[in-house]
Parts: structure tokens; sequence; C-alpha cells
């Protein structure tokens, strides 16, 4: 498998790289990246042969969507797939309106890892109204008349308005040719199950639960999307940083990584060392041995950093080194191995 092969989404006509690009990085996360980085991060990966883009108006308060526009809007559209999400609508930071009747809207205190947002913050809002909002702003940002992929975006306290509202909004943008495909984006797989079983997705982005340290995702989300021809985008394949390098202060779902994690992580990149493989490139293939996950996104900030996730993806692993971790109970009985 090379990182530039390509595969569909779903029943949908959606195409992604079997590598992604997940572009919370360029909105600043954690720490500054400027334009001028985060524009040549861009250009790196297209030179590179990826064709799959993953933002949100939630990275950076929009900046990540204002960057990825200002690059993409100069490519052949029909050459790539974007994505990016709804749930949220960035209203000015002092003023953020008051919450939408059943939307269970409210300011979204989850914004201060954002080095570079400005005036603007983001306010749940699951809506029809809300989420067709969010998306024309989305497109003003980006420069482009349409995403392909447009995902509901951490609906875990607002299930009930995500159903009867925002996957509904989705799916009507679908049938008018507005979006190629109806996703939900999160980092929990158990209601990504219940939201598979409405019937409305083509695909999921399932965040940090299909991974070398985390598996929950294999209990019922990745048989049933199999079952039901939903495609699984894998993210957060590094956890957050954990599966990057497991130092001490290492992040794990964007907080310090406790220690039984750590040492986990550490257990794992010396049966990689055995073999000469670096920690991250097993940890970018291996859920791809799913048949359930079309494609793996990898967070980057840099030129360099695509290179590596680049080199990550092929890098050469001998298959007795993921016996080895099952061998060892690093990794369960019932993940299929690459």
């Amino acid at each position: 498998m090379r990182h530039t092969d390509r595969t569909r989404l779903g029943d949908t006509g959606v195409e992604v790289t079997r590598l992604g690009l997940g572009l919370a990085p360029l909105g600043g996360l954690y720490r500054r990246v400027g334009d001028e980085q985060a524009y040549a991060t861009l250009e790196r990966a297209w030179d590179e042969g990826l064709r799959y883009f993953d933002t949100a108006p939630l990275y950076g308060s929009g900046l990540s969507e204002r960057r990825t526009g200002r690059v993409l809007s100069g490519k052949p559209r029909d050459e790539f797939t974007l994505s990016t999400k709804v749930g949220r609508v960035l209203r000015p930071s002092a003023d953020p309106g008051p919450p939408e009747a059943g939307s269970g809207a409210a300011v979204d205190h989850n914004s201060t890892i954002w080095a570079e947002a400005g005036d603007t913050g983001p306010v749940w809002d699951f809506t029809a109204d809300g989420v067709l909002r969010s998306y024309a702003d989305s497109l003003d940002r980006l420069g482009l008349d349409r995403a392909d992929v447009l995902h509901v975006h951490d609906p875990d306290e607002h299930y009930g308005p995500a159903v009867a509202e925002a996957l509904p909004a989705l799916v009507r943008l679908r049938d008018q040719g507005r979006i190629g495909a109806v996703s939900v984006g999160m980092n929990q797989a158990e209601m990504l199950a219940d939201l598979v079983r409405t019937g409305h997705l083509d695909s999921v982005l399932l965040a940090g639960r299909y991974t070398l340290l985390d598996q929950s995702g294999l209990a019922e989300l990745l048989p049933l999307a199999s079952e039901r021809g939903v495609s699984v985008i894998a993210a957060g394949v590094y956890n957050s940083g954990l599966l990057a390098d497991p130092r001490p202060g290492a992040t794990y779902d964007y907080l310090p990584a406790p220690e039984p994690l750590l040492a986990r992580a550490r257990a794992i990149a010396a049966v990689c060392a055995r073999y000469d493989v670096p920690l991250r490139a097993a940890a970018v293939q291996f859920p791809l041995a799913h048949p359930a996950v079309a494609t793996v996104l990898v967070g980057v900030r840099s030129p360099e950093e695509v290179a590596d996730a680049v080199t990550m993806f092929g890098h050469e692993i001998p298959g007795q080194l993921w016996r080895d971790l099952r061998r060892a109970g690093l990794l369960p009985e019932e993940a299929p191995l690459p």
C-alpha cells in the first residue's frame, strides 16, 4: 500500500488517499505556526502526492480553514478531497450570543489550546440552521465552493439535536450535491456506533480510539462499520503525541500522559526498536490493517513533519514485530495485523 493510493468512502464517489493530513496544528495548536510555515506545509503535502485534507472551524477559530483555503483554492479542485466540520459556529469572543432553542448551544470553553486564535470563539450549535450557517462560513474562509466530506463535530453532549437536526441537514446537502459524504467526527467509539445505526453516515472520523495504545473502536464500531459499508477515517494515530515520542511530559489526548500509558508506549517502542522500526511507523500503519479503515490522518505543522509522515507510512515493518506485540499482550488477539 502506498500513501498515494486512493479508496472510496462508503458508497459515495468521494476518494481519499490512504494517508491524509489533519490540519488542527495549522490553526496554532499549542503554539504559533505562522502563515508562511502553514502554506509551506500544505505545499509539501501536495508535492508528496497527498490529496486528503481535514480541517474544522474550531482549529484556531477558523485560522486552519483560512490557511488551508489559501493553498488549496489554487489547486485543481477535482484532484483533492477536503473535509471540514459543523456543530460549532464562530462568534465574536466578547459576545457569544444567546443559545438557540434546542441546540444545546453554549460557548465551547475547550478552545484555550489555540495559540493564534483571533477575536472569534466557537459556540456549540447543532440546529439545522446552525449547521448551514457553519458550512457557509467555512466555505467563505476556505474560498471554495464545496467540501467533499462534512463531519458533525464532537456531538458527545448533544446527541439529540445532532440526530434530529444536524444529520438530516447534512443528508439534504448530500442529496443536493453540495457535499459528497456525510460523516461524524468524535474521540469516542460508542456514540459513533449509535450514529452509524441511523443509516445516515457514509463515514466516521474516529480520533484516538483505534491506535497502538487504544483499540476501543474494535469492540463494536469497526465491525459495525464493516457490516454497514461505512468507512472509518482513523485520526489521532499518535494519540496527540505519546506515540510519536514517548518521553516524560508527552501528551495523550491533549493532556499529560498518565504514567501507565507512558510505560505501555515505551514497551511498544522497545519492541519496535528490536527491529529498527520507529514507533511512529508502527503507529501510522497499524490502523489500516482493519478492513473498515479507509485512511489515516496525521496532524502536521511543518514540511518536515509531512515528509516524516510519508516516510513512516512507507517504512517496511516485518510481520514478526506485530506478532511480538501480540505475544507480549501489547495488542489484542482480535486486532487485525498488517
